[in-house]
């Protein structure tokens, strides 16, 4: 399927606000599913970061998403802009960081494409948006480290290259490092870099399952609810790989905790005659456990959010 041909239906709109509806739809419908366990939904907030701030976030970058589609460089700089106008219009502090990670090359990896033919292939987007990413550079990587004053992001400590140093900036110069090559070293502990330098598998699988999930090919049964099969996707990403923001703001056990919590819940519904709805208690359960104890998994939440932008750019519609 990931070789399966969609065409770009955009109406009488320019290409780049098209592209731009469909990531902002995507950040829109990934926060209003529910119930998605540990993460802002429609019904449940935090004490400080809100379902409304999500909202506000999504809408407020949309000329950013809109600038990227006729851009061939300048990944760092888009996604500086990205963060900068999220938190400009919100004060629930960092909501799409990590989306915005993936919103970004992929919007521009479509706009590369479809100036030349509006069809396309999934594999077509992320060997797109994978070129753009390799093709980084260290004003890219400068940009990035300015993003997480502003998002208030909460990161690893590392030897090289610490986000936390004044002196960081200086050694991105002096070793010629791309944004790239820093994705490359935080590969094994951060699954949003994991995908850049891995070319986007997770982010495509995702956009598989929620297709073939409202076109009703997907085993459970989803009914081309798209609620269910956002929460569906995202309960199958989370259950084969363990989210990464859980590692950072806990430790590697609780990541693997969750996912191996979440693969329990699907292995159920499989033993159930593949209903979804039989599952939707044990959703809720883990969903309460994990809300009590401030355990989000985030980064799945935003490789949720590219797998919906792929699918709405492929003509998802509900």
């Amino acid at each position: 399927m990931i070789d399966s041909l969609y065409n770009v239906d955009r109406g009488n709109y320019p290409l780049p606000a098209h592209i731009a509806r469909c990531a902002q739809l995507a950040m829109c419908l990934e926060v209003s599913s529910s119930p998605k366990p540990g993460n802002i939904d429609r019904y449940s907030d935090y004490h400080d970061t809100r379902y409304e701030h999500f909202l506000a976030s999504a809408s407020a970058v949309y000329p950013v998403i809109e600038e990227a589609v006729s851009c061939e460089n300048g990944v760092g700089r888009l996604i500086y802009n990205a963060v900068s106008e999220s938190v400009r219009w919100q004060k629930g502090g960092n909501t799409h960081f990590g989306a915005f990670l993936l919103l970004v090359p992929f919007a521009m990896a479509a706009g590369e494409i479809f100036q030349e033919d509006e069809t396309f292939t999934i594999q077509q987007l992320i060997e797109s948006a994978y070129r753009i990413v390799k093709n980084t550079t260290t004003e890219d990587s400068v940009n990035f480290y300015s993003c997480f004053d502003a998002a208030g992001v909460k990161v690893n400590s590392v030897d090289e290259f610490d986000l936390k140093s004044s002196a960081a900036i200086d050694e991105l110069h002096e070793k010629d490092m791309s944004l790239y090559k820093l994705m490359d070293i935080a590969r094994g502990y951060d699954i949003i870099a994991n995908e850049w330098v891995t070319g986007f598998k997770r982010c495509a699988l995702c956009a598989e399952l929620i297709i073939d999930g409202m076109n009703g090919l997907e085993a459970p049964k989803l009914n081309a609810d798209i609620n269910n099969v956002t929460v569906y996707a995202f309960m199958k990403i989370l259950s084969d790989n363990e989210d990464t923001f859980i590692s950072t703001k806990y430790d590697t056990d609780t990541a693997a905790y969750v996912s191996g919590k979440a693969r329990g819940i699907i292995e159920e519904m499989y033993k159930s005659g593949e209903d979804f709805n039989s599952i939707l208690p044990l959703i809720n359960k883990l969903d309460q456990e994990l809300l009590e104890k401030k355990i989000n998994p985030g980064s799945t939440a935003d490789i949720t959010i590219a797998g919906l932008f792929i699918s709405l750019l492929a003509g998802v519609r509900f």
